[in-house]
């Protein structure tokens, strides 16, 4: 009912009845958790297929055999990315409730984003397969194979022991050999259960300097191209420059050459901590 206001002579002035506010508008679905899954529409979602990742620890010749397969005519092998270092953050709560709307969560949008630079490289390359080999990958190789369920790998080796020593004398001050062994090994670590994950291609420092001839052929096989004459004379090709943070820079890989590699430690001087991963690499 309206109330009239006392004291006034011939009108009538009313309050207005109390307003219901509006309900509230739905809250915007819950994003998805943001847990690394596979892409929902593969011939879609990705425009990479079956890219190349070599997995393995620092000091192990990664640099080298990049350069050779750079080498190849069908190959691109550029420097160190770090892709897995890419991160997409959504800063406003619109955005979010946009990839929300769209199903997207913000590791499915750091795929994609993975994805496409990879795949710029590649066709700037103007080459058919791309090969990173950031030895770090090592530590996202479930991330890597769920970006792409159709990744190839291969798995570089080298003796621990001599991976240790050479990352120590790298920097002999700043890196004792106890901290050098202790860094070393989680790569080590990482790359074993890589290697019992994903099936792949087994490949040792110490072979593919040894004859790279025949250990070449074998990648090649591996990855469906010929094999060409020219990959072990890596000095002869482009391949950018070599700074340190994106893979070897010192003159051994400058040389152009392929040069052997160190003697193997005889199996007294393996520091304990690395005795079990040369066991399983067949090593001792």
């Amino acid at each position: 009912m309206n109330a009239a206001i006392e004291g006034v002579t011939g009108y009538t002035i009313t309050r207005p009845r109390p307003q219901t506010p509006p309900a509230p508008p739905p809250a915007p679905p819950a994003p998805p958790a943001d847990t690394p899954r596979p892409p929902a529409d593969p011939a879609n979602d990705r425009l990479l297929r079956e890219p190349v990742f070599v997995l393995s620890p620092v000091r192990s010749g990664s640099t080298l055999l990049r350069v050779m397969l750079n080498s190849h005519p069908r190959v691109h092998a550029p420097h160190e990315l770090h892709i897995r270092r890419l991160a997409v953050t959504l800063t406003t709560d619109p955005v979010r409730q946009a990839m929300s709307m769209l199903g997207h969560s913000v590791s499915d949008i750091e795929h994609i984003l993975w994805d496409r630079m990879l795949h710029r490289e590649l066709v700037r390359s103007g080459k058919d397969v791309i090969v990173d080999k950031t030895p770090s990958n090592v530590f996202a190789h479930r991330r890597i194979s769920t970006c792409w369920p159709d990744a190839r790998f291969i798995h570089l080796m080298r003796h621990p022991a001599s991976i240790a020593r050479s990352w120590h004398e790298a920097d002999p001050e700043g890196r004792p050999m106890e901290e050098a062994v202790r860094h070393t090994l989680q790569y080590m670590i990482y790359l074993q259960e890589a290697r019992q994950r994903h099936p792949g291609l087994d490949l040792t420092y110490e072979a593919l300097v040894g004859n790279p001839e025949r250990e070449l052929r074998r990648v090649c096989a591996f990855l469906g191209v010929d094999f060409d004459p020219g990959m072990p004379s890596y000095g002869e090709h482009d391949h950018g420059v070599f700074e340190k943070g994106i893979g070897d820079w010192r003159d051994k890989i400058r040389s152009g050459r392929v040069q052997n590699g160190r003697p193997l430690p005889a199996p007294e001087e393996v520091p304990e901590p690395l005795r079990e991963i040369c066991t399983a690499w067949g090593y001792l």
